[in-house]
């Protein structure tokens, strides 16, 4: 997970205020002197620690449900460094402008906090203990929802710390710190007995004091007339610098014995399978999960379409490029038509479960030199498996040349986001654009280049989900190409082209790169249609002219210089897309949202 403040060089990470200010007195606390540290209280947030006229001043940075951080009664900022440039030139609230930054020493490393050294290895068992995956289908999870799963494993992170004894009575947790010895400050957190609620014990003067942690609607604890902190972990972390209430400072943990490592608590009724432990499965049912708890959104990995149906051995045991048609039901609903046929609904019965897919029926007077080559893309298409691309699961040569492909139910990204433009926030046109990156990334390493990269060519699984589809015009390059060139003309989709797409006829991932861009105006644009009423030879002479499509309304700045790098003229000169998912995913990392799980309200009751 990239934390956005790592690389400024006045932030210090996970530090106290009393470290803070120490650093600040010895580079002389001079007005307007400062640094920026993490915040113990909320996730993602931050600290802003000020000198003014020899005083301290403290600002809490909290990073909001949108993405972006701000100082309570403040302006938001896309990072934090951005805020602190903000603040360097307008003091809008705080006692004096930022004049001078606290720099760490050279020697000194950025100090990572408590859940910062848990959490590579917290997202990896937690990826595998809910969804079941292994291998690249794991990473691909962890790099596209990050974000969110962090959120998610955060809530559960008190549960791999020593101190935490999981649900053991009053009396259990008194017994266990009485054994050995008793210093002040010792302490454990147990889970009560009823409606899932915890307790802090410690021990001071030879006696055990017990305390409810309180957790409000907001899905905040804290001790009563306390603080308030997003999890269990960062109170107790704060508990023992301060004691805000308790009878002494959280000093010894009480080491749980009987349980050394726990498995971070899993907010699914159950988990996903990948086919090697399919559940019972219903002909055309919905595969996607439904039961999440409050507050969470769909992820990726939810729905039977991240991985692959051959994932299961024993079906990949008797994977072809022919699929029989015995094992093919075609349904008479139509979802869409071209010039090559129509698409209609389907399922595969596959050998221990049946799936849902969408199959290409080709008109029965296509030509056999367009079915030949539909042939050899397909052939090519069958040993693609990404999570974001629409994989291909064969060919059935029966009443007619059908294509079985995976089901991308929401339909095409330009539709869906012309309809929804109310209810689909620019995170989550965010979210499905790193995706579409991820997929072309892997196209790229495969040395395959699409051709047909489009808004109309991204099919959706659900609003949080995106596949790319529709490689009719794809062509698989040598090992030793870097472009190929065109032999014939045909329909091309000229304002998605290159200019050396459209003047040589020359493909490369590069010009792969060109399309994306134009994607990501239309999909920033809600399904607007790029280059308005120009025809093709406009689109030519307005590119030729060092010309560009303005930024959409609700495109965030930094997403519009992605776009307007991946429309550089000169094709060697645009980043790979291995440099356009990293920007992605950077911005997306620093704006995702995070949802806060809904929380029963609890009895305000200082102890139990």
């Amino acid at each position: 997970m990239i934390e956005p403040a790592t690389e400024l060089p006045f932030f210090y990470g996970s530090i106290s205020r009393s470290e803070a200010e120490q650093h600040l007195k010895l580079a002389g606390m001079s007005d307007g002197l400062f640094l920026l540290r993490q915040c113990l209280r909320s996730l993602g947030g931050y600290v802003l620690s000020l000198v003014w006229n020899l005083e301290f001043y403290h600002y809490p940075v909290e990073k909001q449900l949108n993405g972006t951080y701000c100082i309570s009664g403040g302006k938001p900022h896309c990072g934090p460094a951005e805020l602190c440039e903000f603040y360097s030139k307008d003091a809008d609230g705080l006692v004096c402008t930022l004049r001078k930054p606290c720099l760490r020493p050279a020697d000194q490393a950025v100090k990572s906090g408590v859940f910062d050294s848990l959490r590579d290895n917290m997202l990896r068992e937690y990826v595998r203990h809910t969804w079941n995956l292994e291998g690249e289908a794991m990473e691909q999870a962890i790099i596209s929802q990050a974000p969110q799963l962090e959120k998610l494993i955060a809530t559960t992170a008190h549960e791999k710390m020593p101190w935490y004894h999981g649900k053991i009575s009053r009396t259990e947790g008194e017994r266990r710190l009485y054994s050995a010895s008793q210093p002040d400050g010792k302490f454990l957190v147990r889970e009560r007995d009823e409606s899932g609620t915890f307790a802090l014990s410690v021990m001071y003067g030879k006696t055990a004091y017990h305390y409810r942690i309180l957790h409000d609607k907001s899905g905040k604890y804290s001790m009563p007339e306390g603080t308030k902190f997003d999890t269990v972990w960062q109170l107790v972390e704060y508990l023992k610098m301060k004691p805000d209430g308790l009878v002494t400072l959280l000093r010894e943990a009480c080491v749980n014995q009987h349980s050394a490592n726990h498995t971070p608590a899993v907010p699914l009724v159950r988990a996903r399978g990948n086919g090697y432990t399919p559940p019972p499965e219903v002909p055309g049912a919905c595969k996607t999960l439904t039961s999440l708890p409050a507050g969470r959104q769909t992820l990726p990995m939810d729905s039977d379409e991240f991985v692959s149906p051959y994932a299961d051995p024993k079906e990949l045991q008797e994977k072809t490029l022919f699929i029989k048609r015995e094992k093919l039901m075609v349904d008479e609903v139509e979802l869409g038509s071209g010039n090559f046929g129509s698409v209609k609904k389907g399922v595969y019965k596959m050998k221990s479960k049946h799936i849902d897919v969408a199959i290409k029926v080709l008109k029965s007077e296509n030509e056999k030199a367009v079915r030949d080559e539909m042939m050899r893309e397909a052939d090519i298409m069958h040993q693609l498996d990404n999570p974001y691309i629409v994989r291909m699961i064969g060919l059935c040569q029966a009443e007619a040349l059908m294509l079985v492909m995976e089901m991308a139910p929401a339909g095409p990204l330009n539709k869906f986001l012309s309809s929804k433009k109310d209810q689909v926030a620019v995170e989550n046109v965010v979210e499905l654009m790193h995706q579409v990156s991820l997929g072309m990334k892997y196209l790229e390493e495969k040395n395959f280049v699409h051709r047909d990269l489009a808004a109309r060519n991204v099919l959706l699984v659900n609003q949080h989900y995106a596949k790319i589809s529709d490689f009719g015009l794809s062509k698989a390059l040598g090992a030793d190409d870097n472009y190929y060139k065109a032999r014939t003309l045909g329909k091309w989709p000229l304002k998605w082209y290159a200019p050396e797409c459209i003047n040589f006829h020359k493909f490369s991932s590069k010009g792969d790169v060109w399309s994306f861009g134009i994607t990501m105006w239309e999909a920033f644009s809600y399904g607007g249609k790029p280059y308005k009423k120009m025809k093709g030879p406009e689109v030519i002479s307005f590119l030729q002219a060092g010309n560009r499509m303005d930024r959409p309304a609700s495109c965030p700045e930094p997403i519009y210089e992605l776009m307007k790098d991946c429309w550089t003229y000169k094709y060697e000169e645009r980043p790979s897309f291995v440099q356009v998912e990293e920007r992605m995913r950077t911005y997306y990392y620093s704006t995702s949202k995070k949802v806060s799980t809904e929380t029963k309200e609890d009895e305000e009751k200082p102890a139990d």
